[in-house]
């Protein structure tokens, strides 16, 4: 807010394809999708359309107890005929937080209801990120998301990113007894672009079946496309007991999020007349809006081959972004998973100049390229899966400019350390 304050504020005004224009008529390329979740680009007319036709017919009604509409339904069916389980069924909110604070709750809920309520204790990973509500903050891997606020959620724990044995020690220290979750993004996003070591999702993944704990994958990021499957935990098998989504599944054009329930979770719930009432929901949970709109969207993941093309793009961005790994600023550049990219600017340099990733960021902004500058001093990047080799080359141009800039802005003395 004290940056906006003085320096003003970008403001967008169209957008078309992967590129966007601001109100005074300069045109950026947009090399985030937004937050990660323009997966099939800007100005899809048949998703307008979708969502104007249900705006005129019935905009939503609410979804709570044994009401529902139409494309809810059925948008529930069609997730769960692409789910990464088997008989899946699906738990609408409005976005990636409330999907989170949701997979939370339900996963503690269904302990209770199984006959072990001690499992309270939710796990996450260091440079973990999972959306801003109560939870989501309590199990953030950066401590920079906490500062302030006190603690909002007891019963957490936080292991390594890259070691399954990690959380085997923290289950086995906590108690399996006591531990309900593992919360695991496939890809960790915000938190720098941390692609996965070869067979740590599966390591992590046996870890909870040995242990009983629930695995929860939050493929807010990575769902719809992105990792070159519907789900990320479809391409390596996961197998996951809850899955959060959100983004993709509309491509950011209406909001809509959600938990896909695997059957032992969903079993005592559906199953059983001594459940009682799950008191959970959101206003706007199974919007008849949100979800009309997200058909469309699946429509042209589907009829324009966007998951192969992910693929495809999984090999030609970090092609696109090699020359940058040279720069002096730099000291890694992290893809080779889905269509995300972190450019790593050197832990030393952002150690005494921490403000250097988001002066290179609004740099390729004057460039004319949207990036986000990431915790730890990393620029992210996730475009939409329509994006051309040549497209991602103008990415790498205008970084390369935005870098050099920075570069010869540095005091001397820095820049020869």
């Amino acid at each position: 807010m004290h940056a906006v304050s003085r320096n003003g504020e970008l403001v967008i005004d169209r957008a078309d394809g992967i590129w966007l224009w601001d109100e005074e008529g300069r045109r950026y390329l947009d090399a985030t999708a937004s937050l990660w979740y323009c997966n099939v680009g800007w100005g899809r007319h048949e998703i307008a359309e979708a969502a104007y036709a249900q705006l005129k017919k019935l905009p939503t009604y609410s979804a709570y107890g044994d009401v529902a509409t139409r494309p809810t339904l059925d948008l529930a069916d069609r997730i769960s005929s692409i789910a990464p389980m088997d008989d899946a069924v699906v738990f609408f909110t409005s976005g990636g937080a409330e999907s989170v604070e949701t997979a939370a709750k339900l996963a503690r809920r269904y302990w209770s209801l199984v006959g072990e309520p001690d499992r309270t204790v939710v796990i996450s990973r260091e440079r973990a990120y999972h959306g801003m509500a109560a939870y989501g903050t309590s199990i953030v891997g950066m401590d920079a998301f906490q500062v302030g606020l006190g603690k909002l959620v007891g019963d957490t724990v936080r292991v390594a990113w890259d070691s399954a044995e990690a959380l085997r020690d923290a289950i086995e220290q906590t108690g399996p007894e006591r531990v309900a979750a593992f919360f695991c993004e496939p890809i960790i996003g915000a938190g720098g672009v941390m692609i996965p070591p070869d067979g740590y999702l599966q390591a992590a993944r046996q870890v909870c079946r040995e242990t009983g704990v629930l695995f929860i994958a939050d493929e807010v990021i990575c769902g719809y496309g992105r990792v070159g499957d519907w789900f990320a935990s479809r391409r390596f098998g996961l197998d996951p007991d809850l899955v959060t989504f959100a983004k993709g599944i509309t491509s950011g054009y209406v909001p809509l999020g959600g938990v896909i329930v695997g059957q032992r979770v969903s079993d005592p719930f559906w199953n059983r007349a001594d459940t009682g009432l799950w008191r959970h929901g959101y206003t706007y949970s199974g919007h008849a809006t949100a979800t009309a709109a997200a058909h469309p969207n699946l429509d042209i993941l589907e009829r324009e081959g966007l998951l192969g093309r992910a693929l495809e793009l999984e090999n030609e961005l970090p092609e696109a972004l090699a020359p940058l790994a040279d720069h002096e600023l730099v000291s890694e550049i992290r893809a080779g998973l889905g269509v995300v990219a972190g450019v790593q600017i050197d832990p030393g340099i952002v150690a005494e100049d921490p403000t250097i990733a988001d002066r290179i960021g609004l740099a390729a902004r004057e460039a004319g390229v949207l990036v986000r500058p990431l915790a730890g001093g990393t620029l992210g990047m996730s475009p939409p899966l329509i994006i051309t080799r040549s497209e991602l080359d103008e990415i790498t141009s205008g970084l390369q400019v935005a870098l050099d800039t920075v570069a010869a802005g540095r005091p001397a003395a820095a820049a020869a350390r």
